[in-house]
């Protein structure tokens, strides 16, 4: 670890009032949370369909059951806590020092770390929708389906097509979380990114609104971005936040 730029985080931090972080699947891979693009991650396992055809709007219509096969096995994942990173930034928030944490991970371990105003671009497992009444069903309810192997869940009301309240592909971001996440992003004074390649669009297209000059992206592997940030750091985004203090106080 290169304690230099550590020490360079550090003094952005303790110069910053305003900072947005903004992630992706690295930073819930120390979870055990598999990532979608790495080696070993969800796009390199072999499957009857692949991964990304199945979390398609159009195979959740069509192929249900083989949607929540996949969807039960390889993203309702269970006993999962947050790590060193989702701690540190729960911590900065509520020390004043940490306005909105933007993700683009769907598991919800940054609000069972403690963070309060995370916003989800590509939604969470933690809430499912009845396709039909609009009712609502949270993750225990969900936990319960794949614990019985239901593989097409239904409305306990009215019978209706449960959804998780992801955003699969073919499917439009929410415009209302969008728009905050743009207007965090533009008013922050220190932008962290951290734990994704900054290569999933729309997405990715946020760190384009910060219009500070601490830029700082932390990722084990180098991105595009590296060039234009102000500080960039290759390593354990988990272990770098566990280097790190607030008003003299360990963050984790």
């Amino acid at each position: 670890m290169d304690m230099n730029k550590i020490a360079a985080l550090q003094k952005m931090i303790d110069e910053s009032a305003r900072i947005v972080f903004f992630g992706g699947a690295g930073v819930s891979t120390e979870s055990g949370i598999p990532d979608f693009r790495s080696v070993d991650g969800l796009y390199n396992q072999k499957y009857d369909y692949p991964p990304e055809q199945i979390l398609s709007h159009t195979f959740f219509m069509r192929k249900r059951s083989e949607f929540y096969r996949f969807y039960y096995d390889k993203i309702l994942v269970d006993g999962v806590e947050p790590n060193a990173a989702h701690k540190a930034l729960a911590k900065l928030e509520q020390m004043g020092k940490l306005t909105a944490i933007v993700t683009q991970n769907i598991d919800g371990l940054h609000q069972k770390a403690g963070s309060k105003n995370v916003l989800e671009v590509h939604g969470t497992t933690l809430n499912n929708i009845c396709m039909s009444c609009g009712k609502t069903f949270d993750i225990d309810y969900m936990m319960d389906q794949k614990a019985k192997k239901i593989f097409e869940p239904a409305c306990d009301s009215c019978g209706g097509v449960i959804k998780p309240d992801v955003v699969l592909y073919e499917e439009g971001l929410d415009q209302d979380i969008l728009s905050e996440a743009v207007r965090q992003i533009a008013s922050a004074d220190m932008l962290i990114v951290g734990g994704t390649s900054l290569v999933v669009y729309p997405a990715a297209g946020l760190v384009d609104y910060y219009n500070g000059n601490k830029l700082v992206l932390i990722n084990k592997s180098q991105t595009a971005m590296d060039s234009k940030a102000d500080l960039a750091i290759s390593d354990s985004i988990g272990e770098v936040f566990s280097q790190l203090t607030c008003n003299g106080e360990r963050l984790v």
